[in-house]
């Protein structure tokens, strides 16, 4: 599997929001259940990046493509993860444009794999760019998958909004998180079903 993390740096996340969001992403990668369910899945592998993401044309690459496939692969991950500076500080809210970028990402492999998906998270709806559903399309067109993680402290409906526009494609899901600090616990949840296919309970499925 690839898998693109997309992480939310729009005007409306805070320093400190943006920190809970980072660490819970490294934190994840830290998760003996979530380091087992790599090193026990096909190939005993799994392919990673991570981007930054506000407006439609405001996207950073902060970790490329990286192949995880022990643990210390995956520990050093989780460091870079820790270390990556926040680049994007404003701006709009456009999944499009981390949904358009995540899938030239994954369209542009260094390897081939079976499953390709862009996994994003974010506090708010479009407010910047095009509505999403043509890049949506385009990347499920395209064989990927788009799951999401809709924080809900600002739009407490972003949920809806995430499962009706958002995500798509082969047992795609949503997994909430009723604000930053909750961020860690939900996208452990979330690595469990993408990467050892375990739903959660709270998981919504397309």
């Amino acid at each position: 599997m690839a898998l693109a993390l997309a992480a939310d740096c729009s005007g409306s996340v805070t320093p400190e929001n943006y920190a809970l969001q980072q660490r819970g992403y490294a934190e994840a990668f830290r998760d003996h259940e979530i380091i087992e369910a790599i090193r026990s899945g096909p190939g005993g592998s799994i392919m990673v990046c991570y981007f930054q993401w506000s407006g439609y044309d405001a996207q950073q690459m902060s970790i490329p493509w990286t192949l995880l496939n022990s643990r210390e692969s995956i520990a050093h991950f989780a460091s870079r993860l820790d270390e990556a500076d926040r680049t994007i500080y404003s701006g709009g809210t456009a999944p499009a444009g981390a949904i358009a970028f995540g899938h030239k990402l994954l369209m542009n492999l260094p390897t081939k794999v079976a499953r390709k998906v862009i996994d994003i998270s974010g506090d708010g709806r479009t407010n910047n760019g095009p509505p999403p559903e043509k890049d949506r399309d385009e990347a499920l067109a395209d064989g990927i998958t788009i799951n999401g993680l809709p924080i809900l402290h600002l739009e407490p409906d972003i949920e809806d909004y995430y499962k009706n526009h958002l995500i798509g494609g082969p047992g795609a899901f949503i997994v909430p998180a009723v604000d930053f600090n909750a961020f860690g616990e939900a996208i452990r949840r979330k690595f469990m079903q993408e990467i050892a296919g375990r739903a959660p309970s709270s998981a919504v499925k397309s």
